[in-house]
């Protein structure tokens, strides 16, 4: 399988995170890419490539440009106030507040994001517009047919990033730019498998409202976890996309025998749906050991639903989101694309 990598994932380096009432250091760091990089070398997985360049177009096809202005100037709006610290909001346009956009950086912070994990940084730009690169790049491959399955390297993550909102370590949805590129490429229906511990957001408030883009999302329960506010088992899509949003809220403590299930109940809806491509928002968080999760899934249970993925019998681009136990990422990751590989030979 071929990997599509930028190495200015590493220009986004935060210091740290507001999480746990505590400011901490950030999981979300450049070492998690580099562990995934040297194990798709280390098993010989296949040949990395740079990404692309594709320009914004494709970008502001899913996210409003006015906020994608914001993300590329708000590093120089923040130092030009005198701080060389990472940009952290500090404020919402919450219930009760009037949702005017300011001016200060301060406020356009507060504005377009949804927490106080997502520092911003000089690199942060171009790290995570070389995220999207690096999936849209995947995602030309596979529209082309030069390759059947493709995995995207790609960091910062991108699935809690909604049109105009950035959050939970995401500024730009990878996996929602590549599935517009997709659709605008002539392809009439993609299937995302968010498989993420933490419910994708962002994906799901992209396409609610659309047919032609199926949304599954296994997670954990909002009534417990992170984003909390989206994730809901009734959240089914609206209007034209009634029926095309599908969510499994699982409860802290969920292994591989529940998760399965709900994994194998999802795999059965994408089969129905026959898209012409399958994208799977790859996060491994999932991992029994992760330090900001609560699922107890074991490394060779990654193996097993790649496997499963393969079995779908679909081109499938897969997009890297999260996993935050890095001694192991390397491992649970191309567990996942070696499963795919070795049942997609058989």
């Amino acid at each position: 399988m071929l990997t599509v990598y930028s190495e200015d994932h590493a220009l986004q380096d935060g210091k740290a995170e507001l999480i746990d009432g505590q400011l901490l250091p950030c999981f979300e760091m450049p070492r998690r890419a580099f562990l995934i990089r040297d194990r798709v070398r280390e098993v010989g997985l296949g040949e990395i490539v740079p990404p692309e360049d594709f320009g914004r177009a494709p970008i502001e096809r899913v996210h409003d440009p006015d906020f994608v202005a914001f993300l590329a100037g708000a590093w120089d709006e923040w130092a030009a106030t005198g701080r060389t610290c990472d940009a952290l909001p500090w404020t919402w346009p919450m219930r009760t507040l009037r949702q005017i956009r300011p001016r200060r950086i301060d406020g356009l912070m507060g504005y377009y994001s949804f927490d106080a994990g997502t520092p911003i940084t000089a690199g942060t730009w171009r790290a995570a517009y070389a995220s999207a690169q690096t999936a849209l790049t995947g995602a030309r491959l596979i529209a082309t047919g030069e390759q059947r399955a493709v995995f995207a390297l790609c960091r910062p993550p991108g699935h809690h990033a909604a049109a105009d909102l950035y959050g939970g370590y995401c500024f730009l949805n990878n996996a929602a730019i590549a599935a517009q590129f997709l659709i605008d490429g002539g392809a009439e229906r993609v299937a995302i498998l968010d498989v993420d511990y933490h419910h994708g957001n962002g994906t799901q408030a992209i396409f609610y409202d659309r047919p032609d883009v199926l949304f599954l999302s296994l997670h954990g329960d909002p009534a417990q976890e992170f984003p909390y506010y989206l994730g809901w088992g009734d959240e089914r899509g609206a209007g034209a996309g009634e029926g095309f949003n599908v969510n499994y809220p699982l409860p802290w403590g969920t292994g591989f025998p529940a998760w399965g299930e709900a994994f194998e109940d999802a795999c059965r809806k994408v089969a129905a749906y026959a898209p012409d491509v399958l994208l799977v928002s790859l996060g491994v968080d999932t991992y029994k050991d992760d330090p900001i999760s609560k699922f107890r899934l074991e490394s060779e249970d990654f193996a097993t639903y790649g496997a499963r993925i393969a079995r779908l019998g679909l081109p499938t681009l897969f997009v890297m989101e999260g996993g935050y136990a890095v001694e192991q990422i390397g491992i649970n990751v191309v567990n996942v694309l070696t499963g795919f590989e070795e049942a997609r030979a058989r």
